[in-house]
């Protein structure tokens, strides 16, 4: 991403292609698979993730160096991505926010092997999706002739034992196909970790409250995820996700229904583009902060976000009236589940800037009053958030040395 912000007001809205309606949902006398690939691939990119992460140094850990150190860590990583439409000046392509989290750069291969940089349009990490964009004006004409928009279909109209197609980056190595059937709809799932990396069944009763899958044995591997299950119609019915796999079990892939998301995704579709703001415009809350996890949450009663352990004198925190104990939840209209999801928001927004937070404050008896300020972003030189690890103070990270690290957003 560029060194410097962008806010584009665009002139038309996106909108995703108005889902197919059938008589019969079923997949009977429909296309076969390789009619499928060369229908639904060039609707496909692969999205590649660079960023540069602070990690503690080795050699302080066995005194060697001092104590504390860290150095930089140069991440690349793969994803997948779906071309779902345009406006007048950008291509947008949905996929799972886990896949550009993070992101200090982002780049899109197309199906004719040409990469391009792309930008973070929208996020939504509460339901693992983002919208990122290409600027029109940067693709060849060669490359807009062999690309299209995908066809989106009916996700709810799916029946179980349907043949489906799974299309994504897998492994990094590059588009491929696997197939198989929809073993489940409506499949809830929990977690086992914090991370989500182990995905279990859950028998918890599902609501329109409750987010629902499309379980398949067709093959989800790393690299896979944001990319598309496919109908046997050519449609997106699904965004697939390797991060919901389990890794103790074979043939139960996941993927997010396309209906259940699809006015999720038009609102992201129609953010302002952001890129990540110059040093110099870097800016703060003025808060030191503590995630406040699921753990946190049960033992103590915090309503789950950014606990404010303490708020820097003079900062844009203080001035919105923000108090040592607020619990933030969300910047921006979007939901902050940590301390360090908030710190990557942060990077796109310049001091300076007026944006909405919203908090949890404390009362009697351990009531919290959910309250929405307006904060004016304080410079980053002179107050920054960071992340308390023992619960007492937190204190910013200061690195030094360089190395690279490979792998993928699944």
């Amino acid at each position: 991403n560029s060194s410097s912000q962008t806010s584009k007001s665009n002139s038309s809205s996106a909108s995703l292609l108005k889902t197919t309606t059938t008589s019969d949902s079923s997949n009977k006398g429909s296309l076969d698979v390789s009619d499928i690939t060369t229908s639904a691939m060039p609707s496909i990119v692969a999205i590649t993730n660079k960023s540069v992460q602070e990690v503690q140094d080795y050699f302080s850990q066995f005194g060697f160096r001092g104590q504390g150190q860290t150095q930089t860590q140069e991440t690349e990583s793969q994803g997948s991505g779906i071309i779902i439409g345009k406006n007048d000046t950008e291509l947008l392509m949905v996929t799972n926010n886990h896949v550009v989290e993070g992101a200090d750069t982002l780049s899109v291969c197309f199906i004719d092997n040409k990469v391009y940089e792309a930008n973070v349009k929208g996020t939504d990490a509460e339901n693992d999706l983002a919208v990122i964009a290409v600027p029109l004006d940067s693709i060849s004409d060669d490359t807009m002739s062999q690309i299209a928009v995908a066809s989106i279909g009916d996700s709810d109209s799916l029946k179980v034992g349907e043949q489906v197609v799974a299309i994504g980056n897998a492994l990094g190595y590059g588009q491929s196909v696997t197939t198989g059937i929809v073993s489940a709809t409506d499949r809830t799932l929990s977690s086992s970790d914090s991370s989500d990396s182990n995905a279990l069944i859950s028998s918890t009763v599902t609501t329109k409250e409750t987010p629902t899958y499309i379980q398949t044995d067709a093959a989800i591997n790393p690299g896979n995820s944001g990319g598309a299950l496919v109908n046997m119609k050519g449609e997106v019915i699904g965004i697939n996700s390797a991060k919901l796999a389990s890794t103790e079990v074979e043939g139960m892939g996941y993927a997010i229904p396309i209906t259940r998301v699809s006015s999720i995704i038009e609102e992201l579709m129609n953010e302002t583009t952001r890129t990540k703001v110059a040093d110099s415009q870097k800016s703060s809350i003025g808060i030191a902060g503590i995630t406040v996890d699921s753990n946190i949450n049960a033992a103590y009663g915090i309503p789950a976000g950014v606990y404010v352990a303490s708020v820097t004198p003079g900062s844009g925190a203080e001035a919105a009236g923000i108090r040592k104990g607020d619990v933030i939840t969300k910047f921006d209209g979007k939901t902050v589940s940590t301390i360090q999801e908030l710190k990557e928001k942060l990077q796109y927004y310049a001091a300076g800037e007026a944006v909405s937070i919203t908090v949890q404050s404390p009362g009697e008896g351990g009531i919290y009053t959910e309250k929405e300020l307006t904060i004016t972003l304080s410079s980053a030189q002179s107050s920054e958030e960071s992340q308390s690890t023992d619960n007492t103070q937190a204190a910013p990270e200061k690195g030094n040395g360089t190395h690279k690290a490979m792998g993928y957003k699944n």
